[in-house]
Order: structure tokens, then sequence, then C-alpha cells
């Protein structure tokens, strides 16, 4: 099959019903293509086709697609990586990867430049389309910045730190609030070739600290405050405190979010007033396609951030090709991702991905519930937002406040709606398909990481009107092939089976090493089953062949020698109706082995005393898996702990659980610290009323 399509993949993508035929097939732009891609008597220039003005087409099946591009991988990405990027230099070789020994590279000898490929590009066409919608915090008072403005911004910020010393190869650090001017700041990086890494703009000093002095950054940019919630934040004066500890910085570049003017030292300069004086122009600087593009850091196993690295060309085009297929997006959408450009869904799906596919992508800088609870679906009205993508913790979270609030406005926009950052469990996907979306949009549960740089598993690409089955991921994306692994190492075959995630072959996508420790990288996720890379989650391959997440390998527990997933346990508790959010843990047990400790939220209106709870959560489980799966304790907490990307710290809770509150390790990630406070105190008057023998 793969030899069938090596000349007309491209034509093969826009007949699938998966993908969007082009009206106009053919730009005006060209790139250089290498001698020996070059037929007899072929033009030594190709022309690069314009995806951004697509629609739906029937033809081709996923199916089809799906296996050229795991069989003939080089023709398939190679075919998609000409045509959708702009390249100052053709690559000569499609990839070089050794997933054995975490060795991953792609469109070798290729040359480009990733803010002209999301700039220029779509500036030189139309330089009024509308780039960015900014949803300030303060409702009602969004900003339209077009294509043409953002490139302006970005080149006098671009200018401006080359005027300061910012070259090819140093390491920048942003610290801003969700904003334009923190896009311009991470696109000026790119621009010159310098590595950006956003640290999420709520982290505390201590912490920016340690990422700037394991990166080494060269400069920081921030803002003199930040606005979220209707509170302010002090930016500024974090920035401060952190790079008291960081030799190599040298300048912090401050911008303004507010009014208020705050104290400026040595090597502090105004951003606004430096641009001001700088060219409108700025030359991007051809790069190298494994050339570093951005470090992003992440939590590890050891409570030690890791800065995952991700490079040029592979990244930007798997997230816009990722962008494009998994949500529907078609040319006049208004694409709404809510996350923080500070984690990488913030990277993929609010900045890189929909920029590369010329889109009008939304920032969101404010809070689910500011100025109440109907924010999320207000601003879709009032943007007329088509793609909305939000996590899972902020659904349940908004669930808790009950169907008035998302009715009260006009939702009709909708046409995509999707889940990211964790499975989300069967009342919430419930909740989000048939009140948000009415039973008319598509929802997909997305799976993927920080370390795979853009969506691998997804209810989409599929044909139209393929089944969606609820709360789970379902399908790989084009190039990634799962493998369910067992305990010895050894691949599960055929449906209806349990095991270790793994992904069988690279993809252009995919992380290329942990910055300044490439062995913990290849020890991390290359060595625990050779031959695969190891995602760290496990999954169950359904009777179908699709595919559910069951959560992290280390939330796998053994209860008399029957493994169970740890969210298996919670998505039978969120069924009871007045729990719309649990955490289960595992801790040790002298007879079982380990023994489930389930944490549960109520809802606001639900009494803590029910004395009926604990024999309902019970009977649930007992119903919904086995009797052996009950929980041997459920802890009533009002929250709990998370991380300012919105994902449970179940390590801190299998501490408390565990009664080891005197060491909880890292705690630096969470959104709230007080809520260890919180629960270390409920757990302690659990334990007094229920001591155990």
């Amino acid at each position: 099959m793969a030899a069938k399509h090596k000349t007309s993949l491209w034509h093969l993508l826009c007949r699938a019903g998966v993908s969007y035929r082009q009206g106009s097939c053919y730009s005006s732009r060209y790139v250089a293509v290498p001698k020996v891609l070059q037929g007899q008597g072929q033009s030594s220039r190709v022309p690069r086709r314009d995806t951004h003005t697509l629609r739906p087409d029937v033809g081709a099946s996923y199916r089809e697609l799906y296996d050229t591009s795991v069989q003939d991988p080089d023709t398939f990405w190679g075919s998609i990586a000409r045509d959708r990027l702009l390249w100052s230099k053709a690559f000569t070789q499609v990839q070089n990867c050794d997933i054995t020994q975490g060795r991953i590279s792609w469109f070798l000898g290729g040359q480009l430049n990733v803010s002209e490929n999301c700039l220029d590009l779509h500036a030189r066409r139309n330089a009024d389309r509308v780039a960015l919608i900014w949803e300030r915090d303060e409702p009602g008072t969004e900003l339209n910045i077009t294509y043409g403005e953002l490139l302006e911004t970005t080149c006098r910020l671009a200018n401006t730190l080359k005027r300061y010393g910012v070259q090819k190869g140093d390491r920048v650090a942003i610290y801003m609030p969700v904003s334009p001017m923190a896009v311009a700041a991470m696109l000026a990086c790119a621009r010159i070739g310098a590595v950006h890494t956003v640290v999420f703009a709520g982290f505390s000093a201590e912490a920016l600290s340690g990422r700037i002095q394991d990166a080494q950054c060269k400069a920081v940019i921030t803002c003199n405050q930040g606005v979220r919630g209707g509170r302010v934040i002090e930016l500024k004066k974090t920035v401060d405190v952190a790079v008291k500890t960081c030799p190599t910085v040298r300048q912090v570049f401050v911008a303004q979010r507010t009014d208020t003017r705050v104290p400026m030292g040595r090597l502090d300069v105004q951003l606004e007033e430096e641009m001001a004086k700088e060219s409108p122009e700025c030359k991007p600087v051809p790069l190298d396609s494994e050339d570093m593009l951005f470090m992003l850091y992440t939590s590890g196993s050891t409570g030690k951030p890791k800065g995952i690295v991700h490079t040029q060309a592979g990244y930007l085009l798997y997230a816009a090709l990722t962008h494009q297929y998994v949500f529907n997006y078609q040319q006049g959408d208004v694409f709404g991702c809510v996350a923080d450009i500070g984690w990488v869904t913030g990277h993929s799906y609010v900045v890189y991905g929909p920029l590369c596919n010329g889109a009008t992508t939304v920032l969101f800088e404010s809070t689910p519930i500011y100025p109440d609870p109907g924010r999320y679906w207000e601003t879709v009205q009032r943007l007329r937002i088509n793609q909305f993508y939000g996590a899972p913790t902020a659904i349940r979270l908004l669930l808790k406040y009950g169907e008035d609030w998302v009715n009260k406005y006009d939702r009709s926009s909708l046409k995509t709606l999707g889940s990211v950052g964790e499975p989300i469990n069967h009342e919430a996907w419930e909740w989000f398909y048939n009140v948000v979306g009415e039973g008319k949009c598509p929802l997909v549960d997305t799976w993927w990481q920080t370390e795979t740089g853009g969506i691998c598993i997804s209810p989409r690409p599929s044909e139209e009107g393929a089944e969606i089955l609820p709360a789970m991921a379902m399908r790989p994306f084009f190039g990634v092939q799962p493998a369910l692994m067992d305990e010895e190492g050894n691949t599960l075959a055929g449906n209806d089976v349990n095991g270790a995630l793994c992904l069988s072959q690279p993809w252009p996508g995919m992380a290329r090493t942990i910055y300044g420790d490439h062995q913990r990288f290849v020890d991390a996720y290359f060595k625990p089953y050779p031959g695969h890379y190891f995602t760290g989650d496990g999954a169950y391959r359904s009777k179908e062949g699709y595919y559910q997440i069951t959560g992290r390998m280390d939330d796998v527990i053994n209860i008399s020698g029957h493994r169970l997933g740890t969210a298996e346990i919670e998505d039978a508790l969120d069924e009871h109706p007045d729990v719309p959010e649990t955490a289960v843990v595992g801790i040790p047990h002298d007879l079982k082995g380990e023994a489930a400790f389930a944490f549960v939220v109520l809802k606001d209106n639900v009494s803590l005393s029910h004395s009926n709870i604990h024999k309902e959560l019970k009977a649930l489980v007992s119903s919904k898996i086995a009797k052996y799966a009950v929980p041997d304790d459920f802890l009533i907490v009002k929250r709990l702990p998370k991380t300012r990307s919105g994902k449970i710290m179940r390590r801190v809770l299998r501490k408390i659980a565990m009664d080891q509150t005197g060491d909880l390790g890292d705690v630096t990630t969470l959104d709230d610290p007080s809520v260890i406070t919180e629960i270390v105190d409920v757990y302690n008057q659990y334990k007094s009323l229920s001591p155990k023998s």
C-alpha cells in the first residue's frame, strides 16, 4: 500500500474524509528541492501548497491513511513536511532515529524559521486577519490582534533582544501572563534562534530560579504585574527575588500589564520603551530542523523538574497537523484553548499549532469561575468560539455549580469540544457533551504529554460519523503506533487487554532530550521497554481495538494479586451524584500487599455528615469493579492538591495517607499549598476517630 501512495500522498490526504481539500491548490511560494528528490527534467523548485483554505471532502479512510503513516513514515511525513512548511533549505533525509538509544532526528539538512511559518506567510496574504483574541481577565474587554500587528510586535521585540546581546542558542526565560506580548516573546526568540523556556506565571521565586539556573538563561522577559481572577499577581517582585541567585541573567525585560509602576534595578529594561526604538522588520534566521526551539520543565518521579527539549521543524509540523485534524479546524474558525501558555498545551494549541495554520486563536487570561461560573460560556457566546479545549479539572469544578450557568449563554457556535490533561471521568464527559455541547458537538478526549509535543491518541481523526465513546482517547494519530506491554516486557497481542502504554516508533513531534541530561532521558523513556517509548501510563485496549488511558503506572495498585488502576476506582466513585471529584492512591497493607485509600470531594450542597455516603461509595465500587477494589479508607475533603496545570498531585496524597507528612517532597508546583494543611488536619481528625489496630 505504501508504494501505491508514494507520489500522491498529498492528494490522498486531500481526498480523505478526515482531511480537507483546498479551493486553490497552489500558492506562489516556492522552496528548493534537493537533487536526490528530483526526477529527470524536474524543476529545482516546487510550490508550497496552501493548507489554510481547506474545505471538507470525502475519500480515503482514516485506516488507509494511518496504515500509510506507520508502514511508510518517510513518504508520509516527508510529503507533508514539504507541503505544509516553508523551508529556506529543503531537507535531504526524512528521519534518522534509533529509539533504543533515544536518538531522534527528523528532516535532516533542512532549514526553516518557525516564526516565519507562523506569522510572515499569513501576514503577506492578509495582514488584517485576526491572529489572537486576547480574552483579558476583565470580562468584555477582549482585544483583537491581527497577523500584521503580531508580526510587527514580534520583530520589534526580536530586534530589542538582539540589541541587548541575545543570540542564537541563548536561553531566555519567559515569566508572563497569557497575553499577546508573551506570544510575541516566544515568537521573537524563535525568530532569532534563541531558545525560550516559558515558566508559568504563578510559580514561586524558588521554582523560577531553579528553572533559570538549570537552563542557564541569559535573559528574563516578564511583566510588572499579572491579573488573574480579579487578583493582581506581583510578577516583577517574584523575578527580582529569583534572579538574585541566577548569575547567568544579564537583563530582565519588563512589560506593562497594568498601570502600576514597579521599581527598576540595574538589570531591568522597560520593554515597550525599547521596542518603540526598533525597526518593525527583523529578518528571520534560518535554523536547522534539529536546532532547539524551546525547553519546558515538567515534574519527574524524583521530584526534580526536567527540561524537556523540543526542536524546530518536527514539533511545528506535528502541532499544526494535530491542531487541524483532531479538532476539525477550518479556516475562519475561532479556536478556543483555555490553557495557560506556561504549559505544553498552551505551546502547541494556543500558539504554535494554530498560528502555523493561520488560525484565530484565543488567549484566555482569566479563570473558569471569575467573575462567576458562567465565564467560559459567556466567552464562547461573545467571541463565537468554534472549538473549545479545556481540562477535566475545570469541567468537574463547573459541574458542581449546575446547568443554569451553562444554559444562560448561547453556545451554538461550538463545533468541537476537547478534553486535555488527564483522563476525563464518565460524569464529567457526559455533562460536557450533553449540557455544554447539547449532544451536538463531538467531544475528543485527547491523550498526550509534554514529551510527545502534540496529541497522540484521540477520537479524531476518523471518518465522518464514526463512533466516539465516552471517556476514551480511542484512536492513535497518524504515525503513532501504540503497544501494550506486560510486566515481563512482552507485547500484548489482541484486544480486551490491559498493559503499560508504549509507542513503537518515533514521530516528528516527540521530545529530543532532557536538557543537560540525555542519559536521564534514555533511562526514563527508552530503557524500561527496549525498542519502545514508555509513556509511564497504563492503558486498556477494548474489544473494538480502542484505547482508554487507565492512569499512571505508578498509580496502579496490586490488591491481593489483582492489578488495578486507581483511575478505574476513581471513575466508579465519580458516578455518585454527590461526588464531582476523587483521588485514589495505593498504600501498603499487611495482608493485601496494597490497599486503596480514597480522597473524596462532595458537592457544596451536600452535608459532610451524610451518614450513607461511605456505604454508597463502597457499593458503587463493588458493583462497578469488584469487592476487592473497594477502598479501605474514605477521607472527605473540601478540595484536592493540584498543580497549576490542574493535575492532582497524588504522590502528596499518598504520603498523607501513609502518615508521612514530615517529608512531602517538592510541592512548588501546587496551585495553593494551603490545601495540604487542610487535608492533613482532616486526616489527623479521621485517624483519631478511626484508629487502626
